[in-house]
């Protein structure tokens, strides 16, 4: 799309909002910016804009669609685009092949880092310059137009998604769908219309959950593409024994029965055994279910890329080779994959204090930031071994079911954060038996040196015995007391270090 001398207003100058100032103004856009926070915004006010002599508006994904200034655009019929679809129509011609680099897409509510990282990781471990890109790395506005890279591993959110329409990736996953975020899109049909915007389109595979029934519904109708008119495949991935078309775990390997590994589909195709992912087990070995299922999507999503690249490669289209001399090589990938270990606050060890009866683990699990996610971290551990720290900004979720779903692996809580009641009337109707701690949130209101994650830490610390985890897994956001799930996580682990080494040095 050529914006030279369009008049585009860009609302919240956040990381995002300010990448797509600078690719804007770049290419001769007539820009103004608009943040009522920041300093060096053009305006601070949505109020005086004549909407009838703008021809885009951008927005930062704070921004919910019922927000008036993007009702009022669209009353006047302006565009209203995520940074992910600027990017899509902006961006440029590889270098290398003359044609704009493939995009993989990944989303879903919980898994889409680890997902994005393992697909950029073996990707690259085959000679492509593949980052990973989106809402983790660099922003996916710069990406696009950088004509280095070879392959855009892009993380997808439900909020990029909503204002997203363009897109036609050629590999596309949704990890799983629950409730998340509702009060931004209005509910949950709502949000999984969003998430299922990343298989419209999608040209060479489409990788589903096929233990959600709400993904495998989205993907079963998915309007998909083609590469040369040859359609996209669906393929399933699950922690069971695979169906037809799915790649799954049988008899402690992982086997593709797609065909998307090079073998017969429908007949099972052995790949690895499961203990060679040593990178995403507990320290005895292991398999956290949850990581296992991220690498399959990632291995589904990068055999779609190159089933696309050799079928352009045999039609003979100009400009199909990823890059000239290099192919997507299964092996090569697989052996990426099990050298991939998971980035920080998802399921990562911190500290541990060792005692003649055993081991007290300090786990990291910060991101886990819905329901969801936290059943999945909490799923890894055995019956009441777990001194869950738990809590935050809650989102208009709810936990009785969590609570239900997971009380014989809990065996103490602590509850942090703001909306502390939504977390402790789950605990209280749902498993009344467990002891509860409740860290007050003003205590960092009258000090301000108060340290809550420290107190939430020390609490953790008097249920902990040996052979017990104490899991920050909070299924909630962080931005009631901390910077982002980073920093919680960060303040957590510094938090667990102090207490082992004081209790060390006794």
């Amino acid at each position: 799309m050529d914006v030279e001398g369009k008049k585009v207003i860009v609302a919240g100058l956040g990381i995002s909002g300010r990448n797509m100032v600078e690719i804007l103004r770049g290419r001769g856009a007539d820009v103004t910016g608009v943040d009522e926070k920041k300093e060096d915004a053009d305006l601070k006010s949505f109020d005086g804009i004549d909407w009838n002599d703008v021809d885009l508006l951008c927005v930062s994904p704070v921004f919910p669609p019922s927000t008036p200034f993007i009702l009022a655009a669209q009353a006047a019929g302006v565009p209203v685009w995520s940074e992910v679809e600027l990017a899509w129509r902006l961006r440029a011609d590889s270098g290398r092949t003359g044609e704009p680099a493939p995009w993989i897409g990944i989303t879903g509510t919980n898994g889409k880092t680890s997902t994005t990282e393992m697909t950029s990781a073996m990707l690259e471990a085959c000679g492509l310059k593949a980052p990973a890109v989106g809402n983790i790395g660099v922003s996916v506005s710069h990406a696009a137009v950088d004509p280095a890279n070879a392959v855009l591993c892009v993380e997808l959110s439900s909020f990029q998604l909503h204002f997203t329409d363009s897109l036609a990736l050629t590999s596309a996953a949704i990890t799983n769908i629950a409730a998340d975020h509702l009060d931004w899109h209005g509910g949950i049909e709502n949000y999984a219309h969003d998430k299922a915007k990343v298989y419209h389109r999608a040209r060479s595979v489409v990788v589903y959950n096929a233990q959600d029934r709400r993904v495998t519904a989205l993907a079963d109708q998915a309007a998909t593409g083609t590469v040369n008119d040859v359609e996209a495949l669906r393929v399933g991935f699950t922690l069971a024994a695979p169906r037809d078309g799915e790649i799954g775990v049988a008899d402690g390997w992982i086997v593709d029965r797609s065909g998307l590994a090079g073998g017969v589909p429908g007949e099972p195709n052995r790949l690895a055994p499961v203990t060679d992912f040593v990178h995403l087990a507990e320290p005895d070995g292991t398999i956290y279910p949850h990581l296992l299922a991220d690498a399959m999507t990632a291995l589904a999503l990068v055999l779609g890329l190159k089933r696309a690249a050799d079928l352009e490669v045999a039609a003979g289209v100009p400009g199909a080779e990823l890059l000239p001399g290099v192919s997507v090589d299964v092996e090569t990938a697989l052996a990426a994959l099990k050298r991939f270990a998971p980035g920080g606050h998802r399921i990562q060890k911190v500290a541990e204090l060792a005692t003649g009866d055993g081991t007290i683990r300090f786990i990291d699990d910060s991101k886990a930031t819905n329901a969801h996610a936290a059943k999945a971290s909490l799923s890894s551990f055995g019956p009441k071994q777990v001194v869950w720290i738990a809590g935050g900004l809650a989102k208009g979720a709810r936990f009785e079911h969590l609570v239900d779903d997971m009380k014989s692996v809990v065996k103490a809580a602590v509850v942090i954060g703001r909306d502390q009641h939504e977390m402790t009337e789950a605990l209280a109707s749902q498993a009344p038996e467990i002891p509860v701690t409740v860290i007050d949130p003003t205590i960092a209101d009258d000090d301000p040196s108060a340290d809550i994650m420290a107190l939430a830490v020390e609490a953790a610390g008097q249920y902990a015995e040996p052979g017990d985890v104490v899991l920050e897994a909070p299924a909630c956001a962080s931005m009631d007391q901390f910077v982002s799930y980073a920093d919680r996580g960060d303040r957590f682990a510094a938090a667990a270090r102090r207490w082992v080494e004081e209790r060390q040095h006794a």
